[in-house]
């Protein structure tokens, strides 16, 4: 597939999802680069704020299926990937498949649940597959997951580890609308006449698979790959760090820069595509010192000051060391 196609099918995407999710162009356009870099994205913000709306408007858009799961703190892991069934009428067991066995995945308050069950997202999550009493089941491509968590309320929540965070491709907000808006979902709420928005399918799952491999083309110049390295490896070194970023962020950078050049219509990355996607690939994989909270420090703060402190390679080099 030509990228000019990817960008075109991008564009249409994203116009289809924003009729129902409003006014939130960039951090849609963020979990789209999770999905066509083929990676998890974890959405943190408050209640109401159309979390779960994303996800099942991608799923309709995208033409792919989609499972929700509700995490609580008495869900089983077997809740989850499924779990043998004795048959009577076979005489033998009966593997019944669980609702990980999707394309798109919602774990919504997925902080709920105990680090058991969270912990039968990891194989899924990385190596795609799902192993139930010794059987190795392996899940269709795409398998995507978004993940939701509530930033404020931690009364009876398990915080997810960082094992576990590692394995988002990034981590993203929605946030509170503006004005103008909130009004627009008014008046579209009053257009319609119905809580549900009917969108209409843009692709379907070969192409997307098809929009994933394209991506592959995409040229990163020496240059810039060593700016994802200097980048990661300056989080490592900072000051306000106790833990930095670990390989698996240098290799979120590449991809969703990449992404990002494929939605610009670019065969070639620019830096500028990496310092756009720095924060949401970075911010999550930190862990901070703890003495930082009382000068209300974020791991956004400390992945734009690398971004200020890290020099930047030349756009120009960039450009002619793809053309060459």
């Amino acid at each position: 597939m030509e990228l000019t196609e990817v960008r075109t099918l991008s564009e249409q995407v994203l116009d289809e999802v924003e009729r129902a999710v409003v006014g939130k162009r960039e951090p849609l356009e963020l979990v789209l680069l999770g999905f066509l870099a083929d990676g998890h994205v974890l959405l943190e913000d408050y209640p109401g704020l159309a979390k779960t709306l994303a996800a099942r408007s991608f799923a309709q858009v995208l033409s792919i299926r989609f499972t929700r799961i509700q995490f609580t703190p008495d869900l089983m892991p077997s809740d989850v990937t499924g779990s043998s069934i004795w048959n009577q009428r076979d005489g033998d067991f009966e593997f019944r498949p669980g609702p990980i066995f999707t394309n798109l995945l919602l774990s919504d308050e997925i902080n709920r649940a105990p680090p058991k069950t969270q912990a039968a997202l990891l194989e899924a999550m990385q190596e795609r597959q799902v192993t139930i009493e010794g059987h190795t089941h392996v899940l269709e491509p795409p398998f995507l997951v978004i993940a939701t968590q509530n930033p404020i309320e931690y009364e009876g929540t398990y915080p997810l580890p960082e094992a576990q965070l590692d394995r988002f491709l990034l981590r993203t907000a929605f946030g509170y609308p503006d004005r103008e808006g909130e009004v627009e979902v008014l008046a579209r709420r009053i257009e319609r006449e119905s809580d549900d928005v009917e969108l209409r399918a843009v692709v379907d799952r070969e192409t997307l698979l098809a929009i994933q491999a394209s991506v592959e083309s995409v040229h990163v110049a020496p240059s810039v790959q060593e700016y994802c390295v200097d980048l990661v490896a300056a989080t490592r070194a900072s000051q306000s760090t106790a833990v930095g970023a670990s390989p698996r962020g240098s290799l979120a950078l590449l991809k969703l820069a990449r992404c990002r050049a494929a939605l610009q219509g670019r065969d070639f990355v620019l830096p500028d595509d990496v310092k756009a996607v720095a924060v949401p690939a970075l911010a999550h994989r930190l862990v901070l010192r703890p003495e930082l909270w009382v000068q209300r420090v974020s791991a956004e703060d400390v992945v734009r000051e690398v971004l200020d402190t890290v020099p930047t390679p030349r756009a120009e080099d960039a450009v002619a060391e793809a053309r060459a």
